[in-house]
């Protein structure tokens, strides 16, 4: 039995485009600021995605899901996602599991948590954890700037 792990991170500043979403592990932020972004921005999948891409050895999200490449602007995250999860199990590894901490001073992740956390394991039949932590008012995400998320995940090999 083999196992790889991947990390993966990602970061955005907020947008000042008043109609920009907030998507966050696939969940909608009503009320919050946007993230910029070629796609949705959504960190928290972004830097899944990379987890799961490198624990396969199979490049990175722009590898795949290149920014210069006017089909996936405004992409939604949960697609590339699924995408991911798609090319990671017919390169024949199994999501044993994922774990990610967002980075930011607002907005508040406790709300969202467990629809995120639903979202993300049915989306790669695996436990994915969310978790979040403030960066204490230091640097551009602690002055609210922007938000960071970074993940691992682990991987074994073999067919589902």
């Amino acid at each position: 039995m083999t196992y790889r792990i991947g990390h993966g991170f990602d970061i955005h500043r907020f947008s000042d485009d008043p109609s920009r979403k907030l998507m966050l592990g696939g969940v909608l932020f009503e009320g919050q600021r946007g993230l910029e972004g070629h796609s949705d921005a959504d960190a928290v999948i972004h830097a899944l995605c990379d987890a799961l891409l490198g624990a396969a050895g199979l490049g990175d999200l722009g590898q795949h899901f290149p920014d210069s490449d006017p089909a996936f602007a405004d992409a939604d995250s949960l697609q590339l996602l699924a995408d991911v999860v798609s090319l990671v199990h017919s390169n024949d590894w199994v999501i044993v599991n994922a774990d990610v901490t967002v980075l930011a001073e607002t907005p508040k992740l406790a709300p969202h948590r467990k629809a995120m956390e639903t979202r993300l394991s049915e989306l790669t039949s695996a436990p994915i954890s969310i978790k979040a932590t403030t960066m204490e008012r230091l640097g551009p995400i602690g002055e609210g700037l922007g938000l960071a998320a970074e993940a691992v995940a682990l991987l074994q090999n073999g067919q589902l």
